[in-house]
């Protein structure tokens, strides 16, 4: 029996984003953004209940600032204290797993997806997810951006505005685009 391309996107496969099946998915998250993003904070709470129901898990104490931004939510896990300032964006075409006491700050981004290099795939929506994952305690400093398949390990440091797009071992701090160590 053939896999739908949620099914492939889910396996780590490489699937077609334009289909209808993703498209209401992402109809969802939108939703769920859109109450995140218009409920005055008092209502919202911490993470608006819409948002809150989405996500794949949410540990106690989880905050996300709005605006936010995310593909599906489901494949978003949040340690316990988490925080994520306003305007962070996560792509979660795979799994994005943030450690508890982790904070982002400002318009971090998180990009799972990787589209096909050859021109006439890219074209067709041929893309794979690559999943990301932040240990403990770590620091995201603003406008950073992580590329899909990247590990970062518990206390590190990602400067401002760093793009970082291979592994940051454990209390690591790393700043520039691409990001390099400077400590740990």
């Amino acid at each position: 029996m053939a896999q739908s391309e949620r099914e492939k996107m889910a396996a780590g496969a490489w699937y077609n984003c334009v289909d209808a099946e993703l498209d209401a998915l992402r109809a969802v998250a939108a939703d769920a953004v859109f109450e995140h993003r218009s409920l005055r904070p008092v209502e919202r709470g911490d993470i608006a209940p819409r948002l809150r129901t989405l996500l794949g898990s949410a540990g106690e104490g989880a905050r996300i600032e709005a605006p936010f931004h995310c593909a599906y939510g489901f494949n978003i896990h949040l340690g316990e204290g988490v925080f994520l300032n306003a305007g962070c964006t996560i792509l979660d075409t795979a799994t994005v797993s943030i450690g508890a006491g982790t904070m982002f700050g400002p318009g971090v981004q998180i990009y799972c997806p990787e589209h096909h290099k050859d021109p006439v795939q890219r074209r067709a929506g041929l893309e794979i997810g690559r999943p990301v994952t932040i240990g403990r305690n770590v620091w995201i400093g603003g406008s950073a951006i992580l590329l899909g398949g990247i590990e970062i390990g518990d206390d590190a440091i990602v400067g401002a505005g760093s793009v970082v797009t291979k592994r940051v071992a454990a209390g690591a701090t790393v700043v520039g685009n691409p990001a390099r160590l400077i400590s740990g």
